[in-house]
């Protein structure tokens, strides 16, 4: 689609110099996580590890004095198939911490992905200039993305809890079963799915909580399964990387240098050399994750909304919204306008991302005579 006058096709917008700025594939989709990982690496891996530190050791603190010495979770232990409840607990409640930090980091890089789409600088204190107002609205809503998805998981499992409880029949006992875990599982990923992208959403569109949930779902009709699927080859490539590849080196030292069964000093070094592999794979593997959720919130945008073509015809002008060199030119000039303690970093970007009155206002009643 022609732009407007003056504009070049150099001038496109592109996402890290590799996607369009237009609705991207899947591959274009991860290839640009990944792009914008290499050209921002200070803001990418830096705010992943912080969120992961924070994260890996709370899991590791809670897992240790709650569950006691088996909190170190060595896949090595004699004693994984004696206690096999535990390691599922365990397990369980890492994946739901790497969920939460993976949501909120979604809502970090998405200004950070958005400020490279119009060449504009994208550094880490940017970053959290950017993300700092509305962060603990971006706790809130991941948050709720993950009790919810848990809620769904739990729920459709309450009559088989209770016929368990009550000694029932085995037969109504095991057909509750499994009827109720593919269900429990299903309403877990539905609504995941359903609600993931308000973290981008709060923060670039500076939504309130509930309006962040709302343009979630919104943007997420009818297109629930292009995003599960995009979703799942996500988590295929992260298990991969951050559960095998990446503490590969972490698990070999533990096997030489550590007994199967610590006590004392020893399970506390081990402990900390097991959270210290999982800060170390998840650091480099969540902002992929991240990446690839802000992604899908701009393809949501520009396929369900024409957000790329509203941006493309904006005035060759416009020192705010102009696409290409003049709002590289723009950038800096609002950089250097923003003081260098502080300051919100609201230098006109967000005005970008704000839907427009006409998307969010519900549709007119049908015509009578039958004219559209």
């Amino acid at each position: 689609m022609p732009g407007p006058k003056g504009w070049e096709p150099g001038d496109a917008p592109l996402l890290g110099g590799d996607v369009p700025f237009r609705p991207m594939s899947i591959s274009e989709m991860m290839d640009g996580a990944i792009a914008g990982i290499r050209r921002h690496p200070r803001a990418a891996l830096g705010s992943a590890v912080a969120v992961t530190t924070v994260i890996q050791v709370i899991g590791s603190l809670t897992a240790y004095y709650l569950v006691g010495p088996e909190a170190s979770g060595g896949i090595t232990r004699s004693r994984f198939w004696q206690d096999v409840g535990t390691q599922l607990w365990l397990g369980a409640l890492g994946m739901t911490l790497s969920a939460y930090g993976i949501i909120l980091l979604a809502g970090f890089l998405g200004p950070v992905l958005g400020r490279s789409m119009f060449e504009r600088p994208a550094s880490l204190r940017q970053a959290w200039r950017d993300t700092r107002p509305r962060l603990g609205r971006l706790a809130a809503v991941s948050a709720v993305i993950i009790l919810a998805s848990l809620a769904g998981l739990v729920l459709p499992m309450v009559p088989f809890a209770l016929l368990v409880a009550a000694e029932a029949h085995p037969a109504l006992t095991v057909l509750a079963g499994v009827i109720a875990i593919p269900a429990g599982v299903a309403l877990m990923v539905w609504l995941y799915n359903l609600l993931l992208l308000a973290a981008p959403a709060v923060v670039l569109e500076r939504q309130t909580f509930t309006g962040a949930l709302r343009r979630a779902t919104a943007l997420s009709r009818g297109r629930w399964w292009r995003t599960c699927g995009t979703l799942l080859l996500t988590m295929m490539i992260t298990f991969f990387m951050g559960f095998l590849a990446l503490r590969i080196p972490f698990l070999v030292i533990d096997m030489i240098f550590f007994d199967r069964d610590p006590h004392g000093t020893e399970l506390v070094l081990k402990l900390a050399l097991d959270t210290a592999g999982r800060i170390v794979s998840w650091s480099v593997v969540l902002p992929f994750d991240a990446g690839v959720i802000a992604l899908l919130y701009f393809d949501r945008r520009m396929r369900r909304e024409g957000l790329d073509l509203d941006l493309r015809t904006r005035p060759p002008d416009d020192p705010v919204h102009a696409p290409g060199r003049a709002a590289e030119q723009a950038a800096h000039d609002a950089a250097e306008s923003v003081p260098a303690g502080g300051g919100s970093g609201d230098d006109g970007f967000f005005d970008l991302w704000r839907p427009s009155p006409l998307i969010t206002q519900p549709p007119p009643p049908a015509d009578p005579r039958g004219f559209s």
